[in-house]
């Protein structure tokens, strides 16, 4: 490009971090409008004419500038606060309004950027002038070019990271502008990883664990450890703390520098390197915890080793966000806050963690547990303060296991989420703190409790991320009622994994004297291109979800606790002694099947109903069904006999007669619809349970495995136990093939007719994804009569029909798939290791949706 005195202007490349705070520098006139529009989205932007326009309708109101920041500055502050790259469009020629940004940038732990627009001022005065909106004069824009000039040379002095200064109309045009990821940024980094704690100068250890998670050592003609590799393509990250207090941390700096100059593992610093560092470099440290013999160590290596541990140490970052952002490390973990971000604090917090600034009585610093609190959804993995043992903290876990102290040293194999460790050969540093227990089998860390619900965890409007349905809001009023319900009634949290989804039933049907009827359900499966499906047997029972468990310790029980049963809506079913009667023949049944060790797992959850309904809902059949079924079965044959005494006198009461007979009619239906749902138990005796799903075991979901392997599950339970467990009948449906509709239409009516509540029709392949989101996981069918109960006992007329067919089922099939989808991601989070309170907020949220307003007959 051709310069105005004839040069060639190379195009200027702005390398600007993808998470910062540009500032514009330049005077009016100078382009900053233009350049912002041209080279940055436009919401990045942010003008403070703009933003006078705003507050009082003209963009040039200079009384206006004071509140126009303002809002300026809150939106940047927003902004930022989501992670997104902001532009100031303003003149920022005087230090106190580039210092407000700054600060704004650090208080959001992101880099500052000046891009400065240095044109003469005598173009800027030109520009001016032709602006008709512009009548300040060339006085002003001499007064800000002098400002300016002022500011060149120590706008880094100011606070900002990078500098860029463009000095003509040319090189302003021709500038690109390149986002940079930030260092700490590899989420293109997916893994597998394994993650390896805190190996402080133990190389024999170090080595013997690479050799256990399966890395090929690589030695020099020396015999030392250079480089490791995986077969399989794995990687380590090492969580810091590399050096000091153990037998050799030049030989640990070797092998992990030699890692990953050749790809074979990341790094982040850990305290003891940033400490290192400034010994080398000759800065005055306390020699102490440890340094000195690393010190002492690296004294016998060449010059050229120590200037290559400096410049190793010196460069690793803060931290590491990996795998899409869904795996963070740090040497001592990083809250949600500060992840991906850049600055001081987030380095410190990264490198020490949350001090209170105090020392124990052991002369350490006394450090908050930020991991309890942690609600990111990232995996965090840090070291730093020694465990005796690995644990998931809030999805959380620190892998420094005290292997110098005597301990063990781990590694954490991602996305597998296996701990793998090796014991240390002796006790190579005394700590200052006692660390291991003296009997050498307990644990002397206090029981962490970071998993345990918090009230805000829930408490008013929030949204649930699912992995199958995106994003699920819920209300803040549907919360409020979910949580008395759940602070009242429901069981233990640590037990109450999963709650089952509503259920749709189909469009109503246009047949004569039916209110639903399979055909309506297969269309509705049909137009979501589902064609092969299985119809169940609706059981009339009530719906039950059960927590079947050898591991009491687990789920919070007791020794000898086997689990529990709840309702849809999370409360208990039996009384404690009941409950695990219930449960050890539960466990024989599925002992016997073999189901234990077929799964390999210590513990199951069911989805299944539990009979007879009346078990649950006795007094709702005594104090509404049952009142109904008596006054009208008290006042109807009365008034049937008065009606045909007077027809027999001649008095005109046919269609009163008529009209009262079917009412009769209609109530006895009513009574002995209700009536099939009264069973009597005593104990067990008479209590049966029908499971037609295994929802999870130890490790993983069931829901990508088809119905017919669900019931084929539940059918040998049935066989080991035929008094308690339930079989559920069904049949296959191919919606190509019209003799199987047809067979499945004439096995509903079968069901129905002799009573039965009907069928649920279900994708066979059970979890399904079409087009347009999930399939709909079950519609309901029920049966003329059982309607009766859900609708009066009169609902069959023809005029009470048609009124009712005018139903909308939609927000129910929203509610459905919504409540589906919160379900199965409770389940992934709990199969995954996923903290309590991060299970429980999606069980919540299927609670929080039956407080939304819908037809409860449906």
């Amino acid at each position: 490009m051709t310069g105005m005195d004839g040069s060639i202007a190379e195009p200027a490349e702005l390398r600007i971090p993808a998470l910062s705070l540009v500032v514009l520098v330049g005077v009016s006139g100078s382009g900053k409008s233009t350049f912002a529009r041209e080279k940055f989205a436009p919401f990045e932007t942010l003008s403070s004419d703009f933003f006078r326009g705003l507050v009082s309708n003209d963009e040039n109101s200079q009384e206006a500038t004071a509140a126009a920041f303002d809002a300026l500055r809150f939106v940047a502050a927003k902004r930022l606060e989501a992670g997104l790259l902001t532009v100031i469009d303003a003149t920022n020629v005087q230090r106190s309004s580039r210092k407000s940004f700054v600060d704004l940038a650090k208080a959001h732990d992101v880099l500052p950027v000046a891009v400065v627009l240095d044109l003469p001022e005598r173009i800027c005065v030109e520009r001016n002038a032709a602006r008709p909106d512009r009548d300040f004069g060339a006085a002003v824009v001499h007064r800000q070019h002098g400002q300016l000039r002022k500011s060149l040379r120590f706008l880094a002095k100011e606070g900002f990271r990078s500098v860029h200064v463009l000095s003509s109309v040319e090189e302003i045009a021709a500038a690109r502008v390149q986002r940079v990821p930030l260092l700490t940024d590899r989420r293109g980094e997916t893994g597998p990883f394994d993650a390896i704690g805190d190996v402080h100068g133990c190389l024999s250890e170090l080595e013997g664990l690479l050799t256990t998670l399966g890395y090929a050592l690589r030695r020099d003609d020396e015999g030392r450890a250079v480089d490791a590799e995986h077969p399989e393509g794995r990687r380590v990250v090492f969580l810091g703390d590399l050096v000091d207090r153990g037998p050799d941390s030049p030989g640990v700096l070797r092998l992990a520098m030699g890692m990953v100059e050749n790809g074979h593992a990341l790094a982040v610093p850990g305290n003891h390197e940033a400490k290192l560092v400034r010994a080398l470099r000759g800065a005055k440290v306390q020699v102490s915890h440890g340094l000195e013999q690393t010190l002492a160590q690296l004294a016998d290596e060449t010059p050229e080793f120590r200037a290559r541990v400096e410049t190793f140490c010196h460069d690793l970052v803060s931290h590491l966000v990996l795998d899409d952002g869904r795996l963070v490390v740090a040497h001592a973990g990083l809250k949600e806050a500060y992840q991906g971000r850049a600055s001081g604090r987030v380095r410190s917090f990264a490198l020490y963690g949350d001090t209170t600034g105090e020392t124990d009585e052991f002369g350490l610093p006394v450090r908050l547990p930020w991991a309890d609190d942690y609600r990111g959804s990232a995996t965090v993995l840090y070291g730093h303060t020694p465990t005796p043992r690995a644990e998931w903290v809030n999805n959380t876990m620190c892998l420094d296991t005290g292997c110098v102290f005597g301990g063990s040293l781990s590694a954490l194999r991602y996305p597998e989420r296996k701990v793998v460790s090796v014991p240390a050969e002796r006790v190579w540093y005394e700590p200052a703190r006692p660390f291991l227990p003296e009997d050498g089998d307990g644990d002397t860390s206090p029981e962490r409790e970071g998993g345990l619900l918090r009230i805000d965890d829930v408490l008013g409007k929030h949204i649930i991320e699912t992995s199958t349905h995106g994003r699920i809001g819920v209300r803040e009023e549907n919360a409020a009622g979910a949580l008395e319900v759940m602070s009242r009634w429901a069981v233990d949290p640590r037990r109450l994994l999963y709650l089952p989804p509503t259920m749709s039933p189909p469009n109503a049907s246009a047949r004569e004297g039916l209110l639903e009827h399979p055909d309506e359900a297969f269309a509705a499966y049909r137009r979501e291109g589902v064609t092969r499906l299985l119809a169940e047997e609706k059981h009339m029972g009530s719906r039950a979800v059960v927590l079947l468990t050898h591991d009491a310790e687990r789920f919070g029980g007791e020794p000898g606790w086997l689990g529990t049963v709840h309702t849809r809506t999370g409360r208990r079913f039996f009384e404690p002694g009941l409950e695990q009667g219930f449960l050890r023949r539960l466990d024989r049944a599925v002992a016997t099947a073999g189901v234990w060790d077929e799964l390999e797992t210590d513990w199951l959850l069911f989805d299944a109903e539990l009979l007879p309904w009346s078990l649950k809902a006795g007094a709702m059949i005594r104090e509404q069904y049952a009142t109904v079924g008596a006054a009208a079965r008290a006042a109807l044959p009365p008034a049937v006999a008065a009606l045909e005494a007077a027809a027999a006198r001649g008095i005109e009461v046919g269609a009163l007669l008529t009209s009262t007979r079917m009412r009769e009619r209609d109530a006895d239906r009513y009574v002995d619809a209700y009536r099939r749902y009264v069973g009597h138990a005593d104990g067990l005796a008479g209590i049966q349970l029908a499971p037609f799903q295994v929802l999870a075991a130890e490790g993983r979901h069931f829901a990508d495995h088809d119905h017919g392997w669900q019931l084929a599950i539940a059918d040998r339970l049935a066989a080991a136990d035929p008094a308690l467990v339930r079989r559920t009948r069904r049949v296959p449906i191919d919606l190509d093939d019209p003799e199987s509709v047809a067979a499945a239409i004439a096995w509903w009516t079968e069901l129905t007719e002799a009573g039965g509540e009907g069928m649920v029709v279900k994708p066979f392949a059970n979890l399904v994804r079409t087009d347009s989101g999930l399939a709909q996981p079950g519609i309901k069918v029920r049966g003329r009569e059982y309607l009766r109960i859900i609708y009066g006992p009169d609902y069959t007329e023809p005029e009470n029909l048609v009124r009712l067919r005018d139903r909308n089922v939609a927000h129910k099939r929203s509610m459905a798939l919504r409540e589906y989808a919160l379900g199965l991601e409770a389940l992934e989070r709990l199969v995954g290791g996923a903290p309590l309170w991060q299970v429980h907020q999606a069980v919540f949220a299927v609670l929080a949706m039956e407080s939304e307003p819908v037809d409860p007959r449906l």
